[in-house]
C-alpha cells in the first residue's frame, strides 16, 4: 500500500501576501495591487511585476559564504521558513535532523550573486575578498535551509523550469514513501532577477499590462517572485494530504509546449492514476494559467482531455502573485491548502471576460465566487514549464 503524505501548514511570502492567510485573502478578493512597474535596463520600458517591496531582514550566514545572507533571493526563503519553524521544531523531536530532507525548486538562485560580484569585479578591477563560486551553484539555497535548520537528510535543488517548485514536493514525497525520510522540507523559491527579466523578454513572453489568461487579448505574463514551503511528513499531523501526483515531459520544444496538449494531459492523467480517483472528484483545478498564447491553449487542451466539456471549477491565480518561476507550484499547492483548509471559497479569476473562440471555457468564480457552491474536498493544481517539464498535485482534505 502507497504511503501517505501529509502536508503542514504552508510557509509563504510573495507579492500578494506575507502568509497563507494574507495570499488567500488576496485570491478570494482578486487583489493585484502587489504588482509595481519595473524597468528592464537595456530599453528603460517598465513592465507590471509582482515584487516584494517590504524590505526583508539579512539573514545571518556563516563564513565563508556571510555575504548570501543580503541577496534577495535569501532573505525571500528565509521569510518564509520562520514561518515553518515551529512544526519543524515538532519534527525533529519526532523524527530526529537526520530522517529530515530538503527539496527546493527554484529556476534562477545564483545569477544575483553573479552581477554582484561582477559589480565588485568592474568597478575595484578585483572580485569581492570573500566571493565563493559555490553560491552560483543550484545546490546553495537547498544547503542553506539544511543549516538553518540542522538537518541531514537529503538534500537537493530541482530546476525543471516552471514546474521545479512541483517537481520538489513530489520529490519530497517520494523519499518518504520510499522510506528515506520520514519528513521532508519541500518547496519553490525564485526572486526577480535582471537575468531572468531580460530573458523573457528576449522571448517576447512579458505582457505590458497586467497578465489576462485565457481572455482573447492575453500578452503574456508577469513575473513576479516569492517562496513558499510545506513541511511533508509521513505522520497525520495535519488535515491534507498529497494524494496524488504525475509528471511528464512533451520534449517538443526548449520554451514553447506541444500544440496538441496531450503532454500537460499526461501529468494530469498521471496524478490522478497516482491518487486512485477519476477526473470527476476534482472539486478544484488550480491552473498554469500563464496568460501566454501557446500556453493556455496548450493547457485548455490539456483540461478538455481529462475532463471533457464538463471542467471543475478552476481560475489562474498568476494574475495575482505574478509567475513566481521556480515558486509557482509550491505557491499555487499552498492555495489550494487554503481552499481545502479553510473552506471559505475559490480564488477568482482576474481577466477582461473576452473569450477566446479557440478556447472556449469560461474560467470560474469571476462573479460568483463565494456561491453556495459545495467546497471541494480534492484539488489539482497544474505547472507547465519550459522544455515541456509538466507536473500535477492533488491535495485532499482528510477527516
Amino acid at each position: 500500500m502507497k504511503k501517505r503524505v501529509y502536508l503542514s501548514a504552508p510557509a509563504l511570502v510573495c507579492c500578494a501576501g506575507q502568509n497563507r492567510n494574507e495570499l488567500y485573502q488576496s485570491c478570494l478578493t482578486g487583489y493585484q495591487g502587489g504588482f509595481i512597474k519595473h524597468a528592464l535596463s537595456e530599453s528603460g520600458v517598465k513592465y507590471p511585476a509582482g515584487i516584494i517591496v517590504r524590505e526583508l531582514p539579512e539573514v545571518s550566514v556563516p563564513e565563508p559564504l556571510a555575504y548570501t545572507g543580503k541577496t534577495k533571493i535569501i532573505r525571500i526563503i528565509n521569510e518564509a521558513l520562520e514561518q515553518l519553524r515551529p512544526v519543524f521544531e515538532k519534527a525533529v523531536v519526532q523524527y530526529g535532523p537526520h530522517r529530515i530532507g530538503v527539496c527546493l525548486g527554484s529556476c534562477d538562485i545564483g545569477s544575483e550573486s553573479t552581477f554582484l560580484a561582477q559589480h565588485v569585479l568592474f568597478n575595484e578591477n578585483a572580485p569581492p575578498e570573500n566571493y565563493n563560486l559555490h553560491f552560483q551553484s543550484a545546490s546553495y539555497s537547498a544547503e542553506f535551509i539544511a543549516q538553518k535548520f540542522g538537518v541531514s537528510g537529503p538534500s537537493f535543488c530541482i530546476a525543471t523550469a516552471c514546474a521545479s517548485g512541483a517537481n520538489a514536493m513530489i520529490r519530497g514525497a517520494e523519499l518518504i514513501q520510499g522510506g528515506i525520510c520520514d519528513a521532508v522540507i519541500a518547496g519553490g523559491a525564485d526572486a526577480v532577477t535582471n537575468t531572468v527579466f531580460a530573458g523573457f523578454h528576449a522571448l517576447e513572453a512579458i505582457s505590458d499590462e497586467l497578465t489576462n489568461p485565457f481572455s482573447k487579448n492575453r500578452k503574456g505574463i508577469n513575473l513576479g517572485e516569492g517562496a513558499g514551503f510545506f513541511l511533508l511528513e509521513a505522520e497525520k499531523n495535519s488535515n491534507v494530504e498529497l494524494l496524488g501526483f504525475g509528471e511528464s515531459v512533451d520534449a517538443c520544444h526548449m520554451t514553447a509546449p506541444g500544440t496538441d496538449g496531450t503532454g500537460p494531459a499526461k501529468a494530469m492523467e498521471a496524478a490522478l492514476l497516482n491518487a486512485g480517483i477519476s477526473g470527476d472528484q476534482i472539486g478544484y483545478v488550480n491552473l498554469h494559467g500563464t496568460g501566454t498564447e501557446l500556453n493556455d491553449k496548450a493547457e485548455f487542451l490539456a483540461m478538455k482531455i481529462i475532463f471533457g466539456d464538463a471542467p471543475p471549477p478552476f481560475s489562474s491565480t498568476k494574475p495575482i502573485t505574478g509567475h513566481t518561476l521556480g515558486a509557482a507550484g509550491a505557491l499555487e499547492a499552498a492555495i489550494c491548502w487554503m481552499v481545502l483548509n479553510e473552506q471559505k471559497g475559490l480564488p477568482v479569476h482576474c481577466w477582461d471576460g473576452v473569450s477566446d473562440e479557440e478556447i472556449p471555457f469560461i474560467p470560474v468564480s469571476i462573479s460568483d465566487n463565494n456561491s453556495d457552491r459545495k467546497p471541494p474536498s480534492v484539488c489539482m493544481s497544474n505547472s507547465f514549464g519550459f522544455g515541456g517539464c509538466n507536473a500535477s498535485l492533488i491535495l485532499s482534505r482528510c477527516s
